[in-house]
């Protein structure tokens, strides 16, 4: 995917269960400040549309250091335990009347964006309920760690996320 006038940023996650890295598309706002374009997937303490410094390392690949401007957004992550497609859009669609938008990673994982203007509480009491009924797990997308936008480190190896990793938010 070539987006005409993004660039790509990353953040490093070396404690996260599922990868190592995340890229986002962005747009360059100058002197090292990039408006992420796309939800995150995997990274904690981004969102959709924050403002974020971002520096070239030593391999010439940007790196986000830190969020300048949060831009009230907020964003949860899904993963199913169903497989049938049809199913998991049906109660996706639950989510769409408190002002949710889905990105898809793959036929299992989706970021739900929430916009200020969201129900993100609600947002939040829909994806409870599914979860008790077994549909899927979720995961807030609140910092784990001070300074960092990777998952805590964990001695359980490849950890799934659950509401319990960040209910609070």
């Amino acid at each position: 995917m070539s987006e005409e006038g993004l660039v790509k940023v990353c953040v490093e996650l070396p404690n996260h269960w599922a990868i190592n890295s995340e890229t986002f598309w962005a747009s360059p706002l100058g002197v090292d400040l990039y408006r992420l374009e796309n939800v995150p997937f995997f990274a904690y303490g981004l969102s959709y549309l924050d403002i974020v410094r971002a520096t070239r390392g030593a391999d010439g690949i940007l790196q986000i250091q830190e969020v300048v401007e949060p831009s009230g957004h907020r964003t949860y992550r899904v993963r199913f335990e169903i497989t049938e497609r049809e199913r998991q859009e049906d109660l996706l669609m639950l989510l769409r009347p408190f002002g949710a938008s889905l990105e898809r990673a793959d036929s299992r994982i989706v970021a739900v964006d929430l916009p200020p203007t969201s129900d993100h509480l609600g947002v939040f009491d829909q994806l409870d309920e599914l979860e008790a009924a077994g549909y899927l797990i979720f995961e807030t997308c609140q910092p784990r760690v001070d300074g960092s936008f990777d998952d805590a480190p964990d001695e359980e190896e490849s950890r799934p996320p659950t509401s319990a990793d960040g209910a609070g938010e």
